[in-house]
């Protein structure tokens, strides 16, 4: 089983969240979640290579943005809302209206 790991919000720049969403992949990523609360990475709505979406969601996990947890066989990810809207206000509101 593949283990996870979570930058503490504190330790993550505006620079880095921002680079993170500099890809339009990952904004509709981050959309889906938004919407949809957690999502299995097979059901995220992007059309890219299993790799590529590897590397997206490790840009946006390493960002601080989402929150991957093991379920079995599938990896469930979510948008830490709460956490992140404390040290960045706002900025999750700007990716819903996009």
């Amino acid at each position: 089983m593949k283990i996870y790991t979570h930058p503490d919000l504190e330790q993550v720049s505006l620079s880095q969240v921002m680079q993170a969403l500099s890809d339009p992949c990952r904004i509709g990523i981050m959309q889906a979640l938004i919407a949809e609360k957690e999502l299995a990475c097979n059901a995220l709505p992007v059309s890219v290579a299993k790799a590529t979406l590897s590397h997206h969601m490790a840009v946006l996990r390493d960002a601080g943005l989402i929150r991957t947890r093991v379920e079995g066989t599938k990896c469930l990810n979510s948008v830490r809302m709460e956490a992140f809207e404390d040290y960045f206000p706002g900025l999750l509101d700007l990716l819903k209206a996009a």
